[in-house]
């Protein structure tokens, strides 16, 4: 059996692990390790299985355990912090997370990822655009190539005949070399985009080539010199090249109308991609790291806005961190109405702004939705859909499970994943949650428990699948569930749930979330 990840190949045939055709050495256990994590990849992997399987039941010490789990990381240009591939699951084992692909000794392809086959085709023209390589020479210009690319992705989604990944999946594969081919199996698209972007003073090159992902061949490549000033121009001549290239007609309309006018200055949509790039690459397992990010990405917001009083992504983003602090517990800001008002009156200016603007809807969508605004909320982003029809957003579907609609809530989370499929676990999450409301708990439990794999340290992945669990009267499983989340937060009580849960529409739901947690053994007060 072969299985190939991210530029490795694993033969167990040969017992070798290749990285791009060059063996890579790896101790024999550490090999059987990798081996024996790759083959239960759908699973935690304990140390009792370890034992029994790699060290065929002989005793063997935490030290010698983990030497040889650091030797796998170590082949795989994995380590115990970025846990990348092999990801350490507190109090439970191990898993292997990356995306596989295994073909049998002969070549022939009988597997993919570890919890579903590929996606298929969309039933038109499909894209993924690759993270741009910064080629300055400079590591502090990345978030302008990334911020460049994004752009690409928003102005290449602006159009209703083409199917685009969003940027959280493609960029997945940044940093990487991988064949273009494996990316498109496992995004489902026919075409990929991928380029680079020089920076040197005013002046900026661009390079781009469009690929088909099926065939591997070469369809577009160009390369443009521009000043900085001209970089817009560029985003906006790449997006509408690859469209004439992948449809045979293009509404005209469509074609010049402009959803995203540039902002007044240059200056101003720089700082927009500094502080995205701050904002998303933000470590929200780390509350004191979580936090800096949010201040300097404020900070960089704010220098953007006082450049261009009117930048309506600037104030739909500003938005998108008060609502977080105000949901998250990061300062004094969490739960806090002052930080929720400022969320909204922030989506309001992006909206004032950027009345065209998908996320300024999806963002005062999100807001309404924690104030308890059920149908304004998803009135503003039916909004953000019909103004881009390739926009989606799992935020969309929390806010139509908050005001009772369940069943609405799954399509448009499964719609979201398929233009995601490396999504946020949180949108698995409502997905689980949106299940249980039905009383399918069956459906709920393996997003749910995806959710708690992938963010062990959040209790909120724990508290659901507890509920789940109980309904599903595997309460063993649900009271060390209950254990856990009362270790991650010992003044956990049902009561202080239920008053979050209040913003939810219908009582029946809460009463029904609330008699799970009950059976899962978690305190009332």
């Amino acid at each position: 059996m072969r299985y190939q990840f991210e530029d490795y190949a694993l033969d167990t045939d040969r017992r070798e692990l290749c990285r791009r055709g060059d063996v890579v050495r790896l101790e024999p256990q550490a090999f059987d390790l990798l081996e024996y994590l790759i083959r239960n990849r759908g699973r935690v992997v304990s140390r009792g299985d370890l034992i029994a399987s790699v060290w065929a039941g002989r005793i063997v010490s935490d030290s010698a355990m983990t030497t040889r789990i650091n030797a796998a990381r170590c082949a795989i240009d994995d380590n115990g912090k970025a846990q990348r591939l092999i990801k350490t699951v507190p109090r439970k084992g191990i898993r292997f997370v990356g995306t596989v692909l295994e073909e049998e000794a002969g070549g022939a392809e009988v597997g993919s990822r570890p919890s579903a086959p590929y996606p298929s085709l969309p039933d038109k023209p499909s894209i993924a655009v690759l993270a741009f390589t910064n080629m300055s020479g400079d590591q502090g210009q990345e978030y302008f190539s990334d911020g460049i690319t994004e752009d690409i992705v928003t102005e290449l989604s602006r159009f209703a005949e083409l199917f685009v990944i969003a940027r959280n999946s493609s960029f997945r594969f940044k940093g990487r070399s991988p064949d273009i081919r494996q990316v498109g199996r496992e995004l489902g698209v026919r075409y990929v985009l991928e380029g680079s972007i020089r920076r040197a003073g005013d002046r900026v090159r661009i390079a781009a080539q469009l690929i088909d992902a099926v065939t591997g061949a070469q369809r577009w490549g160009e390369r443009y010199d521009r000043e900085l000033k001209d970089v817009f121009a560029v985003q906006d001549e790449v997006s509408r090249t690859i469209v004439s290239i992948l449809m045979v007609h293009v509404n005209k309309a469509e074609a010049e109308r402009t959803l995203l006018k540039p902002p007044a200055t240059w200056q101003a949509h720089d700082f927009l991609m500094r502080a995205s790039d701050v904002w998303s690459a933000r470590n929200a397992d780390d509350p004191h790291e979580a936090r800096r990010s949010l201040y300097e990405a404020r900070r960089l917001l704010d220098r953007s806005i006082s450049l261009d009083p009117n930048y309506a992504r600037a104030y739909a983003m500003l938005s998108q961190t008060h609502l977080v602090a105000w949901a998250q517990p990061l300062d004094e800001d969490h739960l806090n109405p002052a930080a929720l008002e400022r969320a909204h009156r922030f989506a309001r200016k992006s909206l004032q702004f950027g009345p065209d603007l998908s996320i300024a809807h999806a963002q005062l969508g999100g807001v309404l939705s924690f104030e308890g605004q059920h149908e304004q909320a998803i009135a503003e982003f039916e909004k953000a859909v019909a103004l881009n029809p390739n926009f989606t957003d799992w935020w969309f579907g929390m806010a139509l499970l908050r005001a009772g609609e369940p069943a609405r809530a799954i399509t448009v989370i499964e719609t979201h994943i398929r233009y995601d499929p490396f999504c946020s676990p949180w949108a698995l999450g409502q997905l689980g949650l949106a299940y249980y409301t039905l009383r399918e708990y069956s459906k709920a439990l393996p997003p749910l428990r995806e959710l708690a794999l992938r963010v062990p340290s959040k209790r909120q992945g724990h508290v659901w699948l507890a509920a789940n669990l109980a309904q599903l009267e595997q309460l063993d499983e649900a009271h060390a569930e209950a254990a856990e989340i009362l270790r991650i937060d010992p003044k956990y009580t049902i009561d202080g749930t239920q008053r979050k849960l209040a913003l939810f529409k219908r009582t029946e739901d809460i009463e029904h979330f609330l008699d799970g947690l009950r059976k899962a053994g978690l305190p009332e007060k």
